[in-house]
């Protein structure tokens, strides 16, 4: 079990994901945080200014920008024992670089969550290949609070997984500013379309997770044919529009993060 938990860095993902451990009924006194600029953390959680000297932890968990990284490592390592793991949320940092920075450490592992963790509502992709199963199950076990884990095969699937758990709330809310949109072109008033687009999504998406059916199927029971969502359907598959675009956001975003791998290394 991961008892003694140190938060390097932490910012909106960072953040997020104490909240979420907090909001499950974890002890605060199991996490320490080191951010040199942030203003209070929850009560209960030791807030440092600097890696404390003289201390070890179970888990130091990585929340700094990516390209940070090189910078923060050397304060970080006297923390870093052979009982530590590193778990890391640094998009495109692969474990390899992980590793070569902090070579005392007890094992590795990166991990790819969403804000929703604070909810506990995330994906949270898994990698650590070297990993023993009782470490294996003791990240699934911290992780488990924040929504639900996946272990990836592959460490290059990271990237797509960036693209769709770790960006893809972004694309989804600019759907849900497009859908408010639209309706106020319409007349309606704004504030009343913005609460229709986000109870609307909100509705859609827990009926899409408790439902049987796919998506797609969920879509076509929706629409009746020469109805109302029909014709908005058709809008959106004309020539394959919103699959085009979705994938080539996704694939922008897929594209930066395997930039970036290579930029860490």
């Amino acid at each position: 079990m991961l008892e003694s938990i140190l938060l390097v860095g932490c910012g909106n993902m960072g953040g997020a994901m104490l909240a979420g451990w907090l909001a499950s009924g974890m002890a605060p006194s199991r996490f320490t945080v080191v951010d040199p600029v942030l203003a209070e953390a929850p009560g209960g959680v030791e807030l440092l200014r600097q890696v404390p000297g003289g201390r070890r932890f179970d888990a130091v968990l990585l929340g700094v920008k990516p390209q940070l990284l090189g910078e923060v490592a050397p304060q970080v390592v006297p923390a870093v024992g052979s009982g530590t793991l590193v778990l890391s949320i640094l998009a495109g940092v692969e474990l390899a670089s992980l590793a070569a920075r902090f070579p005392g450490a007890g094992g590795f592992v990166r991990i790819m969550p969403n804000l929703a963790a604070a909810i506990g509502k995330s994906p949270v992709a898994l990698f650590a290949p070297a990993l023993d199963p009782a470490g294996r199950d003791a990240v699934a076990a911290l992780m488990e609070p924040l929504g639900t884990p996946a272990w990836l095969a592959d460490e290059e699937q990271f990237h797509a997984v960036t693209a769709l758990a770790g960006s893809g709330p972004a694309f989804v809310y600019r759907f849900i500013d497009a859908l408010a949109a639209g309706a106020v072109a319409l007349g309606l008033p704004p504030e009343q379309a913005q609460n229709l687009a986000l109870a609307t999504v909100e509705g859609a998406a827990l009926l899409a997770a408790a439902s049987p059916h796919d998506p797609g199927e969920l879509a076509r029971r929706v629409a009746s044919p020469g109805g109302t969502t029909q014709a908005g359907l058709d809008v959106l598959d004309a020539e394959g529009a919103i699959a085009r675009l979705v994938a080539a956001t996704l694939a922008a975003a897929c594209d930066r993060s395997a930039e970036m791998a290579r930029e860490a290394r």
